[in-house]
């Protein structure tokens, strides 16, 4: 059996965020194709209640649990550890861990790595953390044995400010069946939005927008920041005081979450750093009427499907109730975003892409020193 060892996520099995719904998705595919996989879990994380594929073996290193040092802290733990293994592949995600690809080059390991965003423009890193991202970048692009972007606009980025070129693989999402209704909405419409709380995302521009949306109609939020913080706090007080805002936290019931997105009035995206965003193609899947963020990302997901309005509280208000509104817009746009998803996002594709990827890798196996 071919070996493939997965670092750079909180683990498997996992709801935090786009990586770790891929590896929810990978880690078993992979196993049905005869792969002996692994992915390393960062420490503390309780995942008694999730079913896990037993033939995923895990494996927890240690790392320290803050904002800034995560990333590359239980990175450096994984890699090391991983060094030592020496699988005949490693699938690496974020570019953070550009850092440690020298180390996995020394012991033969060919690197297939995944790298998300443009994790250096990202507001909620520090200056001096977003030049560390766009250090780790350069070196993903010197040591990387192949390069994943989830976008071709990721693609272009990566080819004009490194010089590399990559392979093409989005995220996928999942077509559910019909759901019922969340009972605690009451069968009202609603808009939507579901993000982690970080200033690129237009979480406060949304918030803005909700004291305005609010006053006809019910506004549901999804997510919170992953330590807490003023976001968190803003939000809990417009629920408590406002029963037209509804705050669901951070789920990982996807029943509950498809369903939200599937009977939405419309959903806004707010994302603005990254390519191919996971929570978008799963809205589409769910065919949730979108209002995005204009930015050539969500452009390139939607294409003609959504609608697009600036990052600007009043535009977003308008957006958001002007569709909210008009239910045979609705109907129309709801259509085209699950055809959009079910053409161009398919899982069955990614994990193929995947397989073939990690494969042709194998291959590539660096002389080991």
């Amino acid at each position: 059996m071919p070996s493939v060892t997965v670092l750079g996520t909180r683990g498997y099995p996992s709801y935090y965020g786009g990586f770790e719904t891929m590896v929810r998705r990978i880690a078993p595919y992979l196993c049905d194709e005869g792969w002996d996989v692994t992915v390393y879990n960062r420490a503390g994380i309780d995942r008694r209640q999730h079913v896990a594929d037993p033939r995923v073996h895990t494996i927890v290193t240690p790392g320290i649990e803050t904002t800034s040092a995560s990333t590359l802290s239980y990175g450096l733990s994984a890699a090391v550890h991983a060094s030592w293994r020496k699988p005949d592949v490693a699938l690496i995600m974020n570019v953070a861990n550009g850092y440690f690809l020298p180390m996995l080059k020394k012991r033969g390991i060919p690197t297939v790595v995944n790298v998300d965003g443009v994790e250096w423009e990202r507001a909620k890193w520090s200056k001096p953390a977003r030049a560390v991202f766009y250090k780790g970048a350069r070196l993903v692009a010197k040591h990387a044995d192949v390069i994943v972007c989830d976008s071709k606009a990721i693609a272009e980025l990566w080819r004009r400010e490194f010089k590399r070129e990559s392979i093409y693989i989005p995220y996928g999402a999942e077509t559910p069946g019909p759901l019922p209704r969340v009972d605690r909405l009451n069968g009202n419409p609603y808009a939507l939005m579901v993000s982690r709380f970080v200033p690129e995302n237009t979480i406060s521009e949304f918030l803005d927008a909700t004291t305005i949306i609010s006053r006809d109609w019910d506004v549901v939020i999804v997510g919170g920041a992953a330590h807490g913080g003023p976001l968190d706090h803003r939000v809990r007080h417009l629920a408590r005081s406002n029963d037209r805002v509804h705050w669901f936290g951070h789920l990982e019931d996807d029943d509950v979450l498809f369903s939200l997105w599937q009977h939405a009035g419309t959903y806004f995206h707010g994302h603005s750093v990254g390519g191919t965003n996971p929570a978008l193609v799963q809205a589409m899947a769910c065919g949730s009427p979108t209002v995005a963020r204009d930015t050539i990302f969500n452009r390139e997901v939607l294409s003609d499907a959504g609608v697009f309005t600036e990052p600007d509280p009043g535009d977003i208000a308008d957006a958001v109730q002007t569709l909210l509104a008009d239910p045979p817009r609705q109907e129309e746009l709801s259509k085209r975003v699950r055809r959009e998803a079910e053409s161009r996002y398919g899982w069955d594709a990614v994990l193929r892409a995947y397989n073939e990827t990690l494969t042709d890798a194998i291959g590539r196996r660096p002389a080991s020193r």
